[in-house]
């Protein structure tokens, strides 16, 4: 057990000036009536979960040190945010706001692709699956797959599309795997089978964005610059309350103690089979995006998997700024992690201070238990 004594060396070795500006609420955006329903916030599953459910190997309490001090980094931070860490291992979880639903933006592409490898796993589709992208399926915003598509299209395989969704969040390339594996009712009953709750799955890039823009899409704004001419003509109080809406109640919606429990039963191998999970876990490994988020505060000698997530921007408020991932020690032992900044105006290299910290922290305050992690990484199976 940590004492006060360390909680309060830790924390000044990783506390940062964030006031909160005048004028903004906790969560760095005019209050809104109508925040998310009891009923739109909770599921009930009452579907049989696969694979069993064996749970951490202990159960233990979670260290008060890091409780308090993820309070406080929450409590800090100008802006709405939400943050959870769950030890793997041991079971227990620490948590700022974590059971609000927080949007997600392409943190959502980590349950397309676990839910691609679960279609692997019953034998749907594989790897080698051939996949066409037509014109007609570009998306919006991060698509570097578009440059590809030529004439009556592109054609090339699951895993290529996969890599590219989960390690350049290509917005094209995640909504085609979607696509091939059943769409977003796939997804959503994927994660129902595996007992997540709180976690939402919108409609796909193209209806998500264009809502909270305050558009309606058309097809034609995949091409060039044409969405952002269209979001650029409209009225700044049509963008407002579009965005305004869509932080009261996101449609894909996540509370970060649902992902962090998501993460651990995927790292304990409960969401996917051994193969797929080693693959996943893989790829997510070699994620190009945020490194000077959570990652930029993991300690040599751990290691950090993780999907990030941004969303729009509207003047100075940032939207849907998340990193998620499992963080591993050089014992084995893992964290699961979610820090999920719905809305603030709070510059980059801020956000950065605070995902940084959290890390830090779990590094910092976290005690090597006998027995307890796999002491080695995956091997490669690519």
């Amino acid at each position: 057990m940590v004492g006060a004594a360390a909680f309060l060396c830790v924390f000044s070795a990783l506390a940062f000036p964030l006031t909160r500006p005048a004028g903004l609420d906790a969560r760095g955006y005019a209050a809104v009536p109508g925040r998310m329903s009891d009923q739109a916030a909770t599921q009930t599953v009452s579907m049989p979960s696969w694979p069993p459910s064996t749970g951490p190997a202990q159960k233990a309490p979670a260290s008060p040190a890091l409780a308090a001090l993820i309070q406080t980094l929450g409590q800090q931070f100008a802006g709405h945010v939400g943050i959870a860490v769950k030890s793997v291992d041991q079971g227990w979880t620490v948590a700022w706001n974590g059971d609000e639903l927080f949007p997600q933006q392409s943190v959502s592409k980590l349950w397309v692709a676990m839910t691609m490898f679960d279609a692997i796993d019953r034998g749907k589709v594989t790897l080698d699956t051939q996949v066409m992208i037509r014109p007609q399926d570009l998306t919006l915003f991060h698509q570097p797959v578009a440059a590809m598509v030529r004439g009556d299209g592109y054609q090339t395989t699951l895993n290529d599309l996969f890599t590219r969704a989960m390690t350049e969040s290509d917005n094209t390339a995640n909504d085609s795997v979607l696509r091939t594996v059943g769409g977003s009712d796939a997804v959503r009953a994927f994660l129902a089978r595996r007992f997540i709750a709180n976690i939402r799955f919108g409609p796909g890039e193209r209806l998500l964005q264009s809502k909270t823009a305050g558009l309606e899409w058309t097809q034609d704004m995949a091409m060039g610059r044409r969405f952002y001419a269209a979001r650029s003509a409209l009225p700044r109080s049509v963008r407002e309350k579009a965005l305004d809406d869509y932080l009261a109640d996101p449609m894909d919606g996540a509370a970060p103690l649902s992902i962090v429990n998501a993460l651990a039963k995927l790292k304990r191998g409960e969401m996917l089979s051994p193969t797929s999970t080693q693959l996943l876990l893989e790829t997510m490994g070699d994620a190009k995006t945020g490194p000077k988020r959570v990652k930029g505060g993991v300690p040599a000698g751990w290691h950090y998997v993780h999907k990030t997530g941004t969303g729009q921007e509207l003047y100075a408020r940032s939207t849907g700024y998340n990193d998620v991932g499992i963080m591993t020690g050089p014992d084995g032992s893992s964290y699961a992690i979610a820090v999920m900044i719905g809305s603030t105006t709070l510059p980059i290299p801020k956000r950065w201070e605070l995902m940084q910290s959290v890390a830090r922290a779990v590094a910092a305050l976290h005690q090597p238990q006998p027995g307890i992690g796999g002491g080695t990484f995956v091997t490669s199976l690519r």
